[in-house]
């Protein structure tokens, strides 16, 4: 989910630059970052970006440049007759040269840049419907960018999946062998439940031994890993940008987890029990890529 972008615009008074920034994130946070005067467009910069994104950290940031010509001086002409007024009386009182024509203008106020007026509301309408345009752009980039990098990662999430495939198959070999370490067990059990006083009654002789059973057999994890690796696949291929698969695929390395949890458990073998750690190693890779996936 990492990425970035930037779009540019401008119009007859300045120029703007969007830049969209994101990185892996659990769910969707946005931040926004305008100049002084535009927080008016901080929620709807965020709604466009929750439309087109679903998950990772988002910064956006809006950079303003003036391009508007120097404004034309102007002389105060109020100002001036009235330092003109003052002079005139310093002078006839104290017998001071008259000042130079330079020395007023200098005099703070008496030279103003001619004000335009502020924009109105259709030409700050204007403004905030270019400005979100080339947002647009800019989280168009964004999404490309990312999903450039998907592409990339698919490649990778098939990898852990064709890894988990195999030593599923190799753990559902190795569950055949140890039914003669179960079998091995069971009667040694067995020899010890039968010679215990007093004797078990039937009732519970039949849990005991429906309980050795139910412990050995991993039949059903099995069975269950095989789907969620043909989930896995499915999800690989309907991944785009407009069908975001991220958190199911991370509920889905969830389960993987779980059942190579119980695997684990009910192992009476070493070697399964082998098999079911590198298991669970595979399974933390890929959840690790995942929490890349949008």
């Amino acid at each position: 989910m990492t990425g970035y972008a930037r779009a540019q615009g401008a119009d007859d008074r300045r120029r703007w630059v969007w830049e969209a920034r994101s990185v892996n994130g659990r769910n969707l946070e946005v931040r926004c970052r305008v100049p002084q005067g535009f927080d008016r467009l901080e929620n709807p910069a965020r709604t466009a970006a929750g439309t087109r994104l679903k998950r990772g950290n988002v910064a956006l940031s809006l950079t303003m440049t003036s391009e508007a010509k120097s404004k034309p001086l102007r002389i105060n002409r109020d100002l001036l007759a009235e330092l003109a007024t003052l002079v005139d009386e310093v002078r006839k009182g104290t017998g001071a040269s008259a000042p130079t024509a330079d020395g007023l203008l200098r005099v703070r106020g008496v030279i103003e840049e001619e004000n335009e007026g502020a924009e109105g509301e259709e030409a700050l309408a204007a403004l905030d419907s270019a400005l979100m345009r080339t947002l647009d752009e800019a989280l168009q980039g964004l999404v490309n960018a990312r999903a450039g990098e998907g592409k990339a990662l698919a490649a990778v999430l098939e990898g852990h999946v064709e890894e988990i495939d195999s030593l599923c198959r190799r753990a559902a070999e190795r569950a055949q062998a140890q039914i003669g370490v179960v079998r091995q067990r069971f009667e040694t059990q067995l020899g010890e439940l039968l010679g215990r006083t007093p004797a078990l009654s039937e009732e519970r002789f039949a849990q005991e031994v429906a309980m050795l059973v139910g412990k050995a057999d991993v039949r059903e994890e099995l069975d269950r890993l095989i789907a969620h690796i043909a989930q896995a696949r499915s999800l690989l291929h309907e991944a785009r940008p407009d069908n975001p698969v991220g958190r199911k695929f991370d509920f889905l390395c969830q389960e993987f987890n779980r059942e190579a949890n119980t695997l684990c458990s009910k192992s009476a073998d070493i070697e399964l029990t082998r098999i079911g750690i590198d298991l669970k190693g595979a399974v933390e890779r890929m959840r690790e890529q995942v929490q890349n996936v949008e």
